[in-house]
C-alpha cells in the first residue's frame, strides 16, 4: 500500500476515538468526583457539628427538670458532666473529643448590677479554643450574633453552647484547607433552679 493510500485510511479511522476522549476527559471527571465527596463531607460533618451543639444545650437545659422537690435544686456538677459526656458519645463518629471542643455557659443577669453575665461554665474536649464570649464570670451584653444576641430575664438563665470542631480534608489539603468548625445552640432552662448557687459539687469540666 502506497503511503499517501495509508494516511488517508488513517485518517478516516474512527475506532479508538471513544478511548482517547475517555482517556482525555477522566482526569477532569475524577477531579469534579472527588470535589463534589469533599464537599459532601464537609457539608455532613457541619450538620452534625450543628446537631450536637442543639442537643447539648437541649439537655443542659432540662437538668433537674423531674425533681419533685419544694425547694428550688441546684444543679450538680456530675450532671453538668453527663450533659458533657453525652456530646463526646454523639460526636464519636467524627471524632469530636480529640478534635474538637464542647463549651457550655449559663448566662444570667446580675439582679444586682442589671448586667449579664456568664454565671459558670464548663468545656470538654482536646482542642485548644475558648468562648467567643469571655470565660466564667465575665460581663457581656448577650450571647449569640451580633443584632441577634440572647439575654437572661431575672431568674431565669440561658444555657448556651459553642461547638468547635477541626475539619481535614478526606484528599488532604488538594481541595479544601484544615478549617474550624463552629455552631451555636441556645435552650433556656425548663426548670426551677437555685441560680444563685452556681453549680455545687467538685468542679472537674474546667474550661
Amino acid at each position: 500500500m502506497r503511503p499517501g493510500a495509508f494516511l488517508r485510511r488513517l485518517w478516516r479511522d474512527a475506532s479508538g476515538v471513544s478511548i482517547v476522549e475517555l482517556g482525555a476527559t477522566m482526569p477532569v471527571l475524577l477531579v469534579i468526583g472527588l470535589y463534589g465527596i469533599e464537599m459532601a463531607n464537609m457539608t455532613i460533618t457541619s450538620l452534625q457539628v450543628n446537631q450536637i451543639a442543639m442537643s447539648t444545650a437541649d439537655n443542659a437545659s432540662r437538668l433537674e427538670q423531674s425533681s419533685t422537690s419544694s425547694v428550688s435544686p441546684t444543679v450538680t456538677e456530675s450532671e453538668v458532666n453527663s450533659v458533657l459526656t453525652g456530646a463526646v458519645q454523639e460526636g464519636k463518629s467524627i471524632n469530636l473529643s480529640t478534635k474538637g471542643k464542647v463549651i457550655i455557659s449559663s448566662l444570667e443577669l446580675n439582679t444586682t448590677t442589671g448586667k449579664q453575665y456568664i454565671h459558670w461554665q464548663r468545656c470538654t474536649g482536646s482542642m485548644t479554643a475558648a468562648s467567643a464570649y469571655g470565660a466564667e464570670n465575665a460581663v457581656v451584653t448577650g450571647m449569640g450574633p451580633t443584632g441577634n444576641q440572647v439575654t437572661a430575664a431575672s431568674g431565669m438563665a440561658v444555657m448556651f453552647v459553642e461547638v468547635y470542631y477541626q475539619q481535614s480534608g478526606l484528599f488532604g489539603s488538594m481541595f479544601v484547607k484544615p478549617m474550624t468548625l463552629r455552631q451555636e445552640a441556645a435552650f433556656l432552662i425548663r426548670d426551677s433552679r437555685n441560680l444563685t448557687a452556681g453549680l455545687s459539687g467538685t468542679k472537674t469540666a474546667t474550661c
